[in-house]
């Protein structure tokens, strides 16, 4: 007969819904425009989770919880999102605390159209050779990509990815070789700007992008997850 879970178990239990409902609150604050705010719920939202889900996996392993461990794992359930979302955020901090990337360290492509979709107090758009220094030590592999097609299907190509990945197209200059877009983070539904660049050199059509994002000092390596996805999803396209 399995025994009745203890008092702290229980209390426990009941904490771990808690928190879960705290995430939730947290995310839907961050989607509202309040980020500030809701990024620091959402914090100690995963961290308490962690908590929990450590003081009953330490229940677990008492003697005297032996016959009580089927409820300890059914009470330890909703701490395990918070507790995954806060290993995904430390996996994170490898990363420099920057949040515009780019392919063309050189000469990042340039934001025209976005600008004037950004607020006053989001991140500049300035390029930061600090930041770039960092980038280049950060993602070393990121670099112009290069296609062997013409101009027209190349952009044409890296218009339809930009379309695929979901992001929303702002500004679509064939002649400028310029593509803008913005891109919407999953959970928060953060605002992150992309510009696509497209230019013929003496034996390929090259292809630069550059990502920032609009709040936040550290990106989390999200702008470069980015980059890369986009390069293979071109590559893939323009191979086909």
């Amino acid at each position: 007969m399995t025994a009745k879970p203890g008092p702290w178990i229980r209390w426990l239990g009941y904490f771990a819904w808690v928190l879960l409902a705290l995430l939730t609150i947290a995310v839907l604050t961050v989607r509202s425009g309040n980020w500030q705010q809701g990024l620091i719920l959402y914090a100690i939202a995963c961290l308490l989770s962690l908590v929990v889900l450590a003081l009953l996996a330490l229940m677990s392993l008492l003697p005297r919880c032996a016959g009580q461990r089927g409820a300890i794992v059914r009470r330890a359930l909703p701490a395990i999102p918070g507790t995954a979302l806060l290993l995904m955020a430390l996996v994170g901090q490898d990363v420099p605390p920057i949040h515009d990337i780019t392919t063309d360290t050189e000469d990042p492509p340039r934001f025209e159209r976005v600008p004037e979709l950004r607020s006053a107090d989001s991140n500049s758009l300035a390029v930061d050779p600090e930041v770039i220094e960092q980038q280049t030590a950060a993602y070393p592999d990121l670099d112009t990509i290069t296609s062997d097609r013409s101009y027209g299907d190349t952009y044409a190509a890296a218009r339809s990815t930009a379309a695929a990945m979901g992001w929303e197209i702002v500004r679509d200059d064939v002649n400028a070789g310029v593509i803008e877009a913005v891109a919407t983070t999953a959970i928060m539904a953060f605002k992150d700007d992309v510009v696509i660049r497209v230019r013929t050199s003496d034996s390929a059509t090259l292809v630069d992008l550059r990502s920032a994002s609009r709040v936040g000092i550290s990106d989390l390596g999200a702008n470069a997850k980015r980059i890369r996805e986009f390069a293979a999803r071109l590559q893939e396209a323009l191979q086909g």
